[in-house]
């Protein structure tokens, strides 16, 4: 189902609980509303839909990704960018980033996973990956 974005920062300011298997409605909604935004959005985490527990969604270059619990491990490479966000409205903010990153997370049967992005998809997981812990850029 496609929710109602959160634009309020100090909910968005809030660090995410850990995601568990019940939360799966949670990943479902999330992936909706990201598609329902694909023309202007590639990313975003389940707080950004008003639940503050540790999911985000995400276009992996043309496939649509969901992590649970996901926690950057290891990051290289840092770079000065400019990002703008579906939540926070106004122009877009200057932020650093990593080229690459190894992330450690949860796939949809609650699984444990590493995998390394680089590029634009390891700024968009760092973006979303931020909102979970309630940092906004």
């Amino acid at each position: 189902m496609v929710r109602e974005l959160v634009h309020d920062p100090l909910f968005l300011g809030i660090k995410s609980k850990s995601a568990a298997k019940e939360d799966a409605a949670v990943a479902r909604d999330l992936l909706d509303t990201l598609m329902a935004h694909r023309e202007t959005c590639v990313g975003m985490a389940a707080n950004m839909i008003g639940k503050t527990v540790c999911i985000i969604a995400f276009n992996d270059s043309g496939k649509y990704t969901v992590m649970y619990n996901p926690e950057i491990i290891s990051k290289a490479a840092a770079y000065e960018t400019e990002e703008g966000c579906l939540s926070l409205l106004g122009a877009p903010r200057k932020t650093t980033r990593y080229q690459v990153i190894k992330v450690k997370y949860q796939d949809d049967s609650f699984r444990w996973k590493t995998k390394t992005y680089t590029g634009f998809t390891a700024q968009i997981i760092q973006h979303e990956i931020d909102h979970c812990k309630g940092v906004l850029i």
